[in-house]
């Protein structure tokens, strides 16, 4: 006797081929992604700037982080399993400290490290995640990571790796400190906008019978995708 699946699992069905094809295609625009990736435009305006610009380095963070897939990418690894908002809250705020920390003192100190490098540990933090979503590290090694410690940690690679293509572009000293504060200010608006969307997803989706079925398959994805963001990386850092 043939059973026809319900509503919900059809709809889940959907959504994780909407998924999965989305992410086909982020890995297939990937091959521009051999450092933190920054249009050309709003490279020419960064190194053009000078004076404090406020509300355009506003946009150009928020913009960074919307459009930012290895962020995004990472934080939703961070919350896949994570069904209290003040849990979701104290995850992203440590992500957000370790980000705005180096990505601050990196640019003012001039500090930097080779891009490739530094964008390889961002996809290896991508892959971890998936990898502690799936209970790996319990399973193969008998211990788990400290999952707020590492979140703190990857936000501080995460934030370093901008310092760095910023650097890169010779930004201008005049109104430096307000600018970058502005920039900041502009990843955070842009973070809650992504996250807003991704928990409005998953809200759904985790109301489905076949959540933790597909919660499997999701996350091999996103292990998928942080090893490819790694390849990508090393095969930059081969050929620079």
């Amino acid at each position: 006797m043939l059973v026809r699946p319900t509503l919900n699992t059809v709809a889940a069905r959907r959504f994780l081929i909407l998924a999965l094809a989305g992410l086909a295609l982020l890995l297939l625009g990937a091959a521009d992604a051999y450092a933190h990736n920054v249009a050309e435009g709003d490279k020419g305006y960064i190194q053009e700037s000078s004076g404090v610009l406020f509300l355009p380095f506003v946009y150009l963070g928020a913009k960074h982080m919307v459009t930012g897939y290895d962020h995004l990418l990472f934080l939703f690894g961070v919350i896949f399993f994570l069904y209290r908002l003040k849990d979701v809250a104290a995850y992203v705020t440590l992500f957000a400290i370790g980000h705005s920390t180096t990505m601050l003192f990196g640019v003012l100190t001039g500090i930097s490290a080779n891009a490739y490098v530094i964008d390889a540990i961002i996809g290896l933090s991508v892959v971890y995640k998936a990898l502690d979503n799936l209970g790996a590290f319990q399973r193969w090694f008998g211990f788990q990571p400290n999952t707020k410690i590492a979140t703190l940690i990857f936000g501080f690679f995460h934030g370093f790796g901008l310092a760095t293509k910023i650097i890169e572009f010779e930004i201008s000293s005049d109104g430096l400190l307000p600018n970058l504060i502005a920039f900041n200010i502009g990843v955070e608006l842009g973070q809650l906008l992504a996250l807003g969307a991704i928990l409005i997803v998953m809200g759904y989706c985790r109301r489905t019978a076949s959540f933790m079925r597909h919660a499997f398959a999701a996350n091999t994805a996103l292990m998928a995708a942080g090893f490819t963001l790694v390849g990508y990386q090393l095969a930059g850092l081969a050929i620079s």
